[in-house]
């Protein structure tokens, strides 16, 4: 008779602030039961070591094989089992640093994990808190009216000012290339200026060149 595998949820909590070194985990059945709780202080570790420290521990603590699930792990742990355990065993648990091979951070309690993966299935859930929603309409139309647009925008980070293009079209001109004033007075300087030497030379100007 083929016995089924157990299932966990493994909570882990690592207080990270440099004086602390307090660790807890709990593992849950997957009614929320709690199965095995434990926690210590190491005052010689802290923050990403005692993160994997705690979940080592944990998983050490089942004497027979299941499935895991860690539930809010560090980012640091989570991504070194996705992405970084299988190239570090395959790699003598050495990676590439600047063109060198160098030994990996935390390596011991990696493949004291490593060595938990050849018993456990484990796998990562990442909790996502999102804020609260609001049912009612009254308040969520006060907080739309609140909200700066772009014709109420003067108090807010920038002022919104029409484009020269929409001024031109308010104010019923076509909207063409706009030559800008200074470069039409030194057109006009210039023009003046060739046609007194052209004069001078007796050229006769005719048109409105």
């Amino acid at each position: 008779m083929n016995v089924p595998t157990p299932h966990y949820l493994l909570f882990s909590e690592a207080d990270r602030r440099k004086e602390s070194g307090r660790w807890r985990f709990a593992l849950c059945s997957a009614d929320g039961s709690v199965e095995y709780e434990a926690a210590d202080v190491e005052p010689e570790v802290r923050g990403e070591r005692l993160d994997l420290l705690t979940v080592v521990r944990a998983l050490e603590s089942l004497d027979e094989p299941a499935k895991v699930t860690l539930v809010g792990c560090s980012p640091y742990v989570r991504q070194g089992l996705r992405y970084g355990l299988p190239e570090w065993r395959d790699n003598g648990w050495r990676w590439e640093y600047f063109g060198q091979m160098v030994p990996v951070k935390n390596g011991d309690l990696w493949q004291r994990l490593d060595h938990a993966l050849r018993f456990h299935r484990i796998e990562c859930r990442h909790r996502r808190f999102d804020p609260p929603h609001v049912g009612d309409e009254a308040t969520a139309g006060e907080r739309t009216e609140d909200r700066p647009t772009s014709k109420n925008r003067v108090g807010a980070n920038r002022i919104v000012r029409p484009s020269p293009e929409a001024l031109r079209r308010q104010s019923g001109l076509s909207v063409r290339w706009a030559v800008p004033r200074r470069a039409k007075a030194r057109w006009r300087l210039w023009r003046s200026r060739v046609i007194g030497m052209w004069k001078r030379w007796g050229v006769v100007v005719s048109g409105e060149w």
